[in-house]
């Protein structure tokens, strides 16, 4: 059979987690007594929930300023095309180019002023 037997003597050394590391540097229990982080929980939650909400809000704001800008220039070349069409549809709509459109079917421009009818 097989019998236990000791080791070398010497035993490892647990680690440690990073917050018990943490209380032992800063000295944790003896500033805020046991339990101390506790009473700071619901504090430190809702500044980190403010800070959520903060964030969220900044990306939301530069979402509308990125939409702002797109529509600007949709509305700049909007604005082109009107003034082009405008100034098309005013050309066309000379009385020389209604008759030169005019004259293709056959109807001809008055040469002599209008006569007034008057009815007594």
């Amino acid at each position: 059979m097989i019998t236990n037997t000791v080791k070398n003597g010497k035993k490892k050394k647990s680690k440690e987690s990073f917050f018990s590391w943490l209380e032992k540097t800063l000295k944790l229990d003896q500033l805020l007594g046991p339990g101390g982080f506790m009473k700071y929980v619901p504090h430190v939650a809702f500044l980190t929930l403010l800070g959520v909400i903060h964030i969220w809000h900044d990306h939301q704001a530069e979402k509308v300023i990125r939409n702002i800008d797109a529509l600007e220039t949709s509305v700049e070349d909007l604005r082109a095309d009107y003034t082009t069409l405008k100034a098309r549809y005013m050309y066309t709509s000379k009385q020389t180019e209604v008759a030169k459109k005019v004259r293709k079917l056959g109807l001809k421009e008055i040469d002599k002023p209008l006569k007034q009818l008057v009815i007594k």
